[in-house]
């Protein structure tokens, strides 16, 4: 009985091995799909978390790109705000210099450009005699220069934001003598609110259209006549500027400047107040797709003490008040407002001077031959104009063609009405209308370099014709303002 009981425990034993090993083998299999379900799901959050990393990356850096993009445009707006405000819609030509995208490494300090000049000059006529006849003599920077070789003016500019209210320029000139002056050197609201701006320092004057330019962006190598006449170049002072820019669908600017008048037309004066003041108004249009105009006006008043020059040997002065009227006018024109491939700008100014005070004659004298000083009262007005077009005919090349005029006017001399002199005693006051005609060519590669071929006849006095022939070039470094239109 015993022999069959183990019997068939060791059978039941046997067949259920079988079923244990099912049993077994979907437990493991169970386990193995649990293992694999929680591997994908680990696979599937980590890939997502990944994802996630990447996309909140990617977003940081294209925040930070605009973050950057946005602060350099922001200073370049503010740096060229007052050249932004005297611009038309009307895109101006290419000009040298023309401002690249700025960086923004530089972001915290100043902008630094430089301006590289140069000319080869063959003349006709001996520089060293040069004079406009019919005109008081003009101080500064005035004539067709040397012969040969020149390097030219260079300058070096700094500029940059000094916080949310101001911003700051400074501009040296190295003048070929090896001499540096500052050109430029101040500081300038950068709004105000409701269009007002204040400028303060030393700066080019607002009056006019090209004075307030620096000359590596006129389209000729030299001022006009007028402009050496009336100006001596350019009109600059140390003091103070407010403007105001119209909130209108048109441009419309009015300003008003007080200076200490150092420069010619005036003289350094030894007194309290504003020995100069300038006052100017502009209006400017599109005129359909392709055209734009500006138009102004604009009065500057100076005083001079002992403004001399010498003549035959003697030294002469005039010492008074000058007024000058200035009358501008600018038209652009380029296909659907494009002046990529063509362009045409015409300008022309017109202006009118008046002297009035006391004119002296050999200020070495003490007294004329009665007891009395060759001295009395002057009143002049003389007049000048110019014109030039010039033409962008295909890409990087243009052409120029300026006409220049003045007129000696009407003027009283004492010394001459009462006859204590005769009417030649100053011989360069005797009445001529100068002039002079230039034509141009020039070849710009890039916006940052020009190269310039200028022929012009310049009859400045009566008899002497003089020839001019001028190979220019202007190369900029660094970043540049925009140019005003």
């Amino acid at each position: 009985m015993l022999k069959k009981s183990v019997i068939v425990a060791a059978l039941a034993a046997v067949f259920a091995m079988p079923a244990a090993s099912a049993k077994e083998t979907r437990e493991l299999a169970e386990i193995r799909e649990q293992i694999r379900q929680m591997k994908e799901a680990y696979e599937a959050r980590l890939a997502a978390l990944e994802s996630r990393l990447a996309q909140a990356q990617a977003q940081a850096a294209a925040a930070q790109t605009e973050a950057k993009a946005a602060s350099a445009t922001a200073q370049q707006a503010d740096t060229n705000a007052a050249a932004a405000q005297n611009a038309a819609t009307q895109p101006a030509a290419p000009a040298v210099a023309a401002a690249p995208a700025q960086s923004n490494s530089n972001a915290f300090n100043p902008d630094i450009s430089a301006i590289l000049g140069g000319s080869f000059q063959r003349l006709k006529q001996d520089p060293e005699q040069y004079r406009v006849q019919g005109m008081l003599p003009p101080g500064g920077e005035t004539g067709p220069g040397a012969k040969g070789f020149n390097l030219g003016e260079s300058e070096i500019t700094l500029r940059a934001n000094i916080d949310p209210m101001f911003s700051g320029q400074l501009t040296f000139a190295l003048t070929p003598e090896n001499e540096a002056e500052v050109e430029e050197a101040f500081i300038q609201t950068r709004d105000l609110g409701g269009g007002f701006n204040v400028k303060a320092g030393r700066f080019l004057s607002a009056i006019g259209y090209l004075n307030s330019q620096h000359s590596h962006t006129w389209d000729f190598a030299d001022a006009p006549l007028a402009y050496q006449v009336f100006l001596g170049g350019q009109f600059k002072s140390d003091g103070v500027q407010a403007k105001w820019l119209a909130p209108l669908d048109q441009f419309v600017e009015l300003g008003v400047e007080l200076g200490n008048g150092a420069n010619f037309p005036g003289t350094p004066r030894n007194r309290n107040g504003a020995n100069s003041a300038a006052a100017f108004a502009r209006i400017g249009d599109d005129i359909g797709e392709s055209a734009s105009y500006r138009v102004g006006v604009s009065l500057l008043r100076t005083h001079a003490e002992q403004r001399g020059w010498e003549e035959d040997g003697l030294a002469h002065a005039f010492s008074g008040k000058t007024n000058t009227l200035i009358a501008d006018a600018i038209y652009k024109w380029a296909p659907n407002g494009n002046p990529t491939a063509t362009n045409f700008k015409l300008q022309g100014e017109y202006f009118r001077s008046k002297d009035s005070g006391n004119l002296e004659y050999d200020t070495a004298r003490p007294g004329g031959p009665l007891g009395r000083a060759y001295s009395s009262a002057y009143t002049g007005i003389q007049s000048g104009w110019y014109a030039q077009g010039v033409y962008q005919f295909m890409p990087n090349w243009r052409t120029g063609l300026r006409y220049d005029r003045l007129t000696a006017g009407a003027r009283h001399i004492g010394l001459v009405d009462d006859g204590t002199l005769t009417a030649d005693s100053f011989a360069v006051l005797q009445p001529y209308s100068p002039r002079k005609t230039s034509i141009m060519f020039d070849y710009s590669p890039s916006e940052f370099s020009r190269l310039r071929l200028q022929f012009a006849q310049e009859k400045s006095r009566p008899g002497v014709t003089d020839n001019q022939v001028i190979l220019q070039y202007i190369m900029s470094l660094g970043t540049h303002a925009a140019h005003a239109f």
